[in-house]
């Protein structure tokens, strides 16, 4: 995932510069900002409003609410994620699916514990069968601020893009409050804006994933200089488990119910919103490489860095757009 490496230096008697962090969703939130105020409390509210509209874990929230099939009306934040949803699946032929809950439950990477299940198992072929019954995008409607299921069993995740959704709100939040220069991270994906406290464009920094199995390493692949961006990252190195001698990472594929295994170890991908840019990250991921590649240069709004293991090493594919929206991205603006 992508890390945050931006020095904060700032004076005691220098109030301009605020920074806000802890943690939300199960992982941490840095947030710097120039204002007249700390804006901790509009912040602690916006995570509030999000958990509230898209948390999978708070029972009360929209999201909880239909997957349990409860008569419930959709709200800005539950639309804006599934219409996003939408773009991303069709653009992906899939590889993006909201719906895929049930195969990572099946694999343990939900709220099921991790499992010995073999992916040559004949069960295993049965059960994931049986479950295309009910995952797949195409299976839910959104209509009339209602959301329609063709089979009562589908379950909506938004857990692939919240963290990135979740940057954009605040983000949006601190421009409405007349902030001009600010940096959002949420577990690794960022939003960022101006620049920071010493005058100088964000730094922002992409881990290099490990090649021993062991996860990511503490040295960086590359860092950015950046003053305009939204950024996400996604890798399949932080969350896996071992079963019968084979390394098992979280991402499968909604097209198949499998387990992904390909040499595609992170893809960073920067586009016109966190949101847009966590779900083709997450879509780069289930999809490999080349494929990717493809993707990617077949929309005018994104761009990505991906990071292969070819043998012994490790090699970085750019898309043929990276270096031209990294430029505009990255303008030093001081607005």
């Amino acid at each position: 995932m992508a890390v945050l490496v931006a020095a904060w230096a700032q004076a005691e008697d220098e109030m301009k510069y605020h920074r806000n962090e802890g943690t939300v969703f199960g992982t941490y939130y840095n947030i710097r900002y120039k204002a007249d105020e700390d804006l901790l409390d509009s912040i602690q509210a916006a995570l509030s409003a999000f958990d509230n509209s898209l948390s999978m874990f708070n029972p009360s929230s929209t999201l909880s609410a239909i997957n349990a099939n409860r008569n419930t009306t959709t709200d800005a934040a539950f639309e804006a994620m599934f219409a996003e949803a939408a773009r991303v699946y069709t653009l992906s032929g899939g590889a993006f699916d909201v719906t895929v809950a049930p195969f990572v439950n099946y694999w343990g990477f939900g709220r099921v514990q991790k499992t010995d299940r073999s992916q040559d198992d004949l069960r295993v072929q049965t059960d994931i069968e049986a479950m295309r019954a009910f995952v797949g995008f195409d299976k839910v409607q959104l209509i009339d601020h209602k959301v329609v299921k063709q089979d009562p069993r589908v379950q909506i995740d938004g857990g692939a893009v919240a963290k990135g959704q979740a940057c954009d709100m605040i983000a949006a939040m601190l421009r409405r409050q007349g902030c001009k220069n600010y940096l959002v991270e949420i577990g690794g994906e960022v939003v960022a804006h101006g620049i920071n406290d010493k005058g100088s464009p964000w730094h922002v920094g992409i881990t290099k994933p490990s090649l021993n199995n062991e996860g990511a390493e503490d040295e960086l692949q590359e860092i950015l200089d950046v003053t305009d961006i939204c950024m996400a990252t996604s890798g399949n190195y932080r969350n896996y488990y071992y079963a019968d001698g084979e390394r098992r990472s979280h991402t499968i594929d909604p097209r198949t119910g499998y387990l992904v295994q390909h040499s595609l170890l992170s893809a960073t991908v920067v586009s016109t919103s966190c949101m847009r840019a966590d779900a083709l990250a997450t879509a780069c991921m289930v999809m490999g490489a080349n494929e990717a590649l493809q993707m990617v240069e077949s929309t005018d709004d994104a761009a990505c860095y991906l990071i292969v293991a070819v043998k012994n090493r490790l090699a970085v594919m750019r898309s043929a757009n990276w270096d031209e929206m990294m430029a505009q991205q990255t303008k030093n603006s001081k607005k």
